[in-house]
């Protein structure tokens, strides 16, 4: 049974490697076949506390509905050199406009507009762009607006398990009183 279990982690770690994106232990199951739910949860936190405790450089980071590997946060200065270009920046306007998405969605761009006070169109079209945020219906009202929530790639760039982990406006108040601020994604890929 011991080497069955050994087996499998090695498995997990396989798919979690070569994975695109995080994968959900319902996928891991149709993919493996025969393994229940619960167990494979209970092998990934087992090789999720291995990794901690042995100090290795990646982690198996709940996000998105899924499990990721994900590098330390005491790494992300190495890692981000093997990138040496900056990351993409995102401008106050995209992540206002971000922001207004995720706590209000779904919403319609004359909502966000409203709120905003400035036309969104171009900063829309760049969250789409980049997958942060989709057209997730049509609001049942004269002429039908398309109405906008975010999306799985939107809580893996901001290491969000769910969207129940958005800070609150406490808790944001707390954070911008803070000396230095720290990036959302800070723990690497």
């Amino acid at each position: 049974m011991e080497m069955e279990r050994d087996r499998l982690k090695s498995i997990l770690e396989s798919l979690l490697f070569a994975a695109e994106g995080p994968l959900t232990a319902h996928r891991i199951r149709e993919i493996v076949g025969g393994v229940e739910k619960r167990e494979i949860e209970a092998l990934l936190g087992e090789l999720g506390n291995e990794y901690e405790v042995g100090g290795r450089g990646f982690r198996i980071v709940e996000v998105a509905g899924g499990y990721q590997l994900r590098t330390p946060k005491e790494n992300a200065e190495w890692v981000k050199n093997l990138y040496k270009g900056r990351p993409a920046r995102m401008s106050r306007p995209l992540l206002e406009t971000l922001a207004i998405i995720a706590y209000k969605q779904p919403i319609t761009r004359a909502e966000i507009e409203a709120i905003r006070g400035v036309d969104v169109d171009g900063v829309l079209a760049t969250l789409l762009e980049r997958r942060l945020v989709r057209i997730v219906a049509r609001k049942d009202v004269p002429g039908r607006p398309f109405l906008y929530g975010t999306t799985p790639e939107f809580l893996e760039l901001f290491n969000l398990k769910d969207l129940s982990q958005l800070p609150t406006l406490k808790e944001m108040e707390e954070m911008a009183s803070l000396p230095s601020q720290q990036d959302p994604s800070s723990e690497q890929r």
